[in-house]
């Protein structure tokens, strides 16, 4: 998994992707017969097939991360969030800023020993934290500048059957859509595919909307991860999804309601193929699933997902299996010769 691994190594916050999207276009080059990016940023690979239905497949590059809106005289950074946070993860965390050189930092906050009582029952917020990178004032704000992306700085690391890192929403996504791509990489397709890395799903599934109003799909499938809620303390009713459980199929979200016949056609590809899958219902959440719905004139809509524990923290969990079977089941998607006709 040495490509998941420089996927996730490498940075890229919502807005500031150009370091893993130039990783993504030297990976997807020899894999489709034309690729491009677009006034985004978007990376969009190209496959002709032998007619048939026009089919996006979107994983997004972004990760969630801060921009630096404040340097006060001492050298402190006060940030603001990209994307969505849990403020709780942010404590003692380490961070790369991004200013006219990368500077290592560390996530500050007042400490415990003299808050007051009344400040130890606060709910902190990303707002109360500060980054400190360890120089003189004058020294860093002629380094860094407010509007200065800033990163978790955290390595990908395996254990057990899993892996862990900080940035597995969504390069997991971007790596199962390119090792599909090279699984089928030769092989004869019924769907004139379009592959594309998008960017800026963490604040508002920005490119994908972009790109499908460029494409205007038949089918679209994003790919992308979703919650693995099997931690002590859950309900078996609130796990969402299991890890080791399979590839999930999205039923639905909050941006999306996956089109019933496209879930049933990815079921029996699975069923077919003896790919282990499972079944997901997010109650809270989207995917690019709902940007191509909404932008394209006439697309079925499904996500594939990737059970993943922690989520939008630096330490995001997934299993190997699981990676495994989503690939191989977009993989299959794509080679199956079935005809589907997704109108209800």
């Amino acid at each position: 998994m040495d490509l998941l691994q420089r996927l996730t190594s490498a940075t890229g916050i919502s807005g500031w992707e150009d370091e893993v999207r130039s990783l993504i276009l030297a990976e997807m080059e020899p894999l489709v017969d034309e690729v491009s990016t677009d006034v985004m940023g978007n990376v969009i690979g190209r496959r002709a097939g032998k007619g048939g239905p026009r089919l996006v497949i979107a994983a997004h590059m972004d990760e969630i991360g801060f921009m630096v809106n404040h340097i006060d005289d001492k050298g402190f950074l006060r940030i603001i969030p990209i994307g969505g946070f849990d403020p709780r993860t942010l404590m003692a965390q380490k961070v790369m800023v991004h200013g006219r050189r990368d500077l290592p930092g560390v996530i500050g906050s007042k400490p415990i020993h003299v808050l007051s009582e009344e400040e130890k029952k606060k709910t902190l917020k990303v707002e109360d934290y500060f980054v400190d990178v360890g120089l003189p004032g004058n020294m860093v704000k002629e380094l860094v500048s407010p509007g200065d992306p800033v990163t978790w700085l955290r390595d990908y690391t395996e254990f057990g059957e899993c892996a862990a890192s900080k940035a597995f929403d969504d390069r997991v996504g971007v790596y199962v859509m390119i090792e599909a791509l090279r699984k089928v990489k030769g092989k004869p397709l019924n769907v004139e595919l379009y592959a594309v890395a998008t960017v800026q799903e963490e604040v508002g599934v920005r490119g994908a909307t972009t790109s499908a109003i460029g494409i205007d799909p038949d089918i679209g499938i994003a790919i992308d991860i979703t919650l693995a809620n099997d931690v002590p303390g859950a309900a078996d009713h609130e796990r969402i999804t299991t890890l080791g459980g399979g590839a999930a199929i999205k039923i639905m979200d909050s941006y999306s309601i996956s089109n019933p016949k496209l879930v049933d056609h990815l079921k029996k590809v699975a069923e077919k193929k003896k790919i282990k899958y499972q079944m997901e219902i997010l109650p809270r959440g989207g995917t690019d699933a709902g940007a191509i719905q909404r932008a394209g004139k006439k697309a079925a809509v499904v996500t594939i997902s990737i059970p993943t524990r922690y989520a939008h923290s630096t330490v995001e969990v997934i299993h190997r299996k699981d990676v495994q079977a989503c690939i191989d089941l977009l993989a299959a998607y794509l080679q199956d010769t079935a005809p589907r006709d997704y109108v209800l």
